[in-house]
């Protein structure tokens, strides 16, 4: 996402289906449709709801007819536990949505490409405890069918919404495991220190 920015630098590798992202030879436009991206703060396009969602399906033309395009502007919205409240609204602006609609919004635009995975930056870190909890939910269900890498800086939400935990400090890994087995009984004393609160 960084590479039409002057000075980036990257370095490492990091590897999806067995192939080094960062090679020359990986085409940008594809591996995006593979990986989809949620950000901090809800960003809907100033387009209508329904544009919101075909954009990625239209830009890699996944839809040939309107109805094709109908269809999964639906299934994209029924998948991100939003259709019911917009299902009536397509053509409204997206920018008229309160916070935790727009996050989900932005959740539907990403699965209306099929991704095999999704990253999500503090998804809901610009949310209420209630819309919060209602992301939360719908992460848990998206699991079922995607491969969701989150970061969070709340314990408790990487406690309740995932199945491995990596603990990072100042930018190196310090432990990965199973996320019950992290939490209770953590190798590191730097990642039990965190837990704990003496900490961080």
């Amino acid at each position: 996402m960084n590479d039409t920015i002057r000075g980036t630098h990257a370095a490492g590798q990091v590897f999806f289906d067995g192939k080094d992202i960062y090679a020359p030879a990986v085409d940008v436009v594809e591996l995006r449709q593979h990986i989809g991206m949620v950000f901090q703060r809800p960003n809907p396009f100033p387009q209508s709801i329904y544009d919101n969602v075909a954009f990625g399906p239209r830009v890699v033309g996944m839809a040939a007819r309107r109805s094709e395009l109908d269809r999964l502007v639906q299934e994209s919205l029924e998948g991100a536990a939003l259709w019911d409240e917009v299902k009536h609204r397509l053509r409204d602006s997206a920018l008229d949505l309160n916070p935790g609609q727009q996050q989900r919004l932005c959740i539907a635009r990403t699965i209306a490409v099929k991704p095999k995975v999704i990253l999500m930056d503090e998804p809901c870190s610009a949310l209420d405890p209630v819309a919060t909890l209602s992301v939360e939910d719908l992460m848990r269900r998206l699991a079922q069918d995607y491969t969701i890498v989150i970061v969070t800086h709340n314990m408790q939400q990487a406690a309740r919404a995932s199945h491995y935990t990596g603990f990072f400090w100042l930018g190196e890994l310090v432990e990965f495991n199973a996320t019950e087995t992290l939490f209770s009984a953590p190798k590191a004393p730097l990642t039990e220190a965190y837990i704990t609160g003496r900490r961080g």
